[in-house]
């Protein structure tokens, strides 16, 4: 059958057909969502024999819906999210036939977790100034050097890594991407404590890591290039999420609020219905920059709402905490815990005005992204770069 003829008809055939041959309810987990990738009802855009159909993204919804009326068990999303909304898309784009079929698979069905080996101490906002260094070694990379805040580092099998091959040509050249196995010799996880306590994510050193060249991801010194794909997934994955109405941050303030009247001022009231407006607001881009996706890679508006995403955040957790008054201020969890998940909801208002604090640097700082939309999407004049054509070994560190 060819595609033209797979509708969402044909796909509610294909999932009933699935769920008939694995019933959810005696079928164990892991044999299930195998079946369902080797189904092509994964992520049915994704092309044949890589866990889709070469179908429109948007008909996944159909999919998704016979499944969860099912009871059928999800990929746990969350859990895998670095692998889903970074790994995957870059490795489709750039990775061999070889490569995809070795990694795409077990990606999705959450055996193997992915972590992003990206940022460093000394190149944090300014990404492309990284000096982690890979020097070719036969059939072999060796590869030594640091990265930071790196989430779920501590639970990943594979990451995402970008290394400087080249240090005589400019910072945004001589990059390489490789896939690194987290479980080589010379990868040493070191956890980070953070304001709310947790280590959530943590610093990374390499020591002689080798990998081998078959796990670079695209050409010699395009790393930069490849690198954007992940970038631009991974705003997406951030500021995009699909939500329901009173989804995310503003759902426990407009919960308070209806509650514990005894709460209630003008001011604070004024400030809700703003936010409350805005929230949903942002809710309805990101529903239709996912639309947007169904015809391509997803553009630089990802950037636009990452911005809004950690703005929002910051300042509906703020007035959580002031509606609550002292009870607001209130946060006994300190313990060092290695969370496999940020819980933004189920935690207290103390934790979400603490932990909101690192949504404006994580996947990109506020500053960087504001420079991306006026660039590139409002076309405005570029900022001045006087180091662009600099080679990387003479730059000042």
């Amino acid at each position: 059958m060819t595609d033209s003829h797979l509708d969402a008809a044909e796909l509610r055939r294909r999932t009933r057909e699935l769920l008939a041959a694995h019933p959810p309810g005696s079928t164990d987990r892991l044999d299930f969502l195998t079946a369902r990738f080797d189904a092509g009802l994964a992520w049915v855009h994704y092309p044949e024999g890589l866990g889709g159909l070469g179908v429109p993204r948007s008909l996944q919804a159909v999919v998704d819906a016979e499944l969860e009326a099912a009871g059928a068990p999800d990929n746990d999303p969350r859990r895998i999210g670095i692998g889903l909304g970074m790994a995957a898309p870059t490795i489709l784009r750039y990775g061999t036939d070889e490569q995809k079929r070795r990694f795409l698979r077990p990606l999705w069905t959450g055996q193997e977790v992915w972590c992003q080996l990206f940022s460093e101490p000394g190149a944090g906002s300014d990404l492309a100034a990284l000096g982690t260094r890979a020097v070719r070694d036969g059939d072999d990379w060796v590869v030594d050097g640091q990265k930071v805040w790196t989430s779920s580092a501590h639970l990943a099998r594979w990451a995402i890594l970008i290394a400087r091959t080249d240090p005589d040509l400019p910072k945004h050249q001589g990059i390489t991407y490789f896939l690194c196995d987290m479980t080589d010799p010379g990868v040493e996880v070191r956890p980070l404590r953070q304001i709310t306590g947790e280590a959530e994510f943590n610093e990374v050193f390499l020591t002689g890591v080798r990998i081998p060249d078959s796990r670079r991801l695209g050409g010699i010194g395009e790393g930069w290039r490849v690198a954007q794909t992940t970038l631009m997934n991974e705003r997406v994955s951030i500021g995009g999420m699909r939500l329901p109405r009173e989804g995310g941050m503003i759902g426990p303030v407009a919960k308070t609020w209806r509650e514990r009247p005894e709460l209630r001022t003008h001011d604070l009231h004024q400030r809700l219905l703003k936010l409350w407006v805005e929230a949903e607001v942002s809710r309805l881009t990101a529903e239709r920059l996912r639309q947007q996706l169904v015809a391509g890679q997803p553009g630089y508006e990802g950037s636009g709402m990452k911005l809004a995403f950690a703005r929002l955040n910051q300042e509906i957790s703020g007035l959580e905490v002031e509606l609550r008054g002292e009870e607001g201020l209130l946060y006994d969890d300190w313990t060092m815990r290695r969370p496999e998940l940020v819980d933004f909801t189920g935690r207290d208002a103390g934790y979400r005005y603490l932990r909101s604090k690192g949504n404006s640097i994580e996947g990109g700082t506020s500053e960087v992204l504001l420079n991306i939309v006026a660039e590139r999407v409002l076309g405005l004049p570029a900022e001045p770069r006087t180091d662009k054509d600099v080679a990387w070994k003479d730059l000042a560190r």
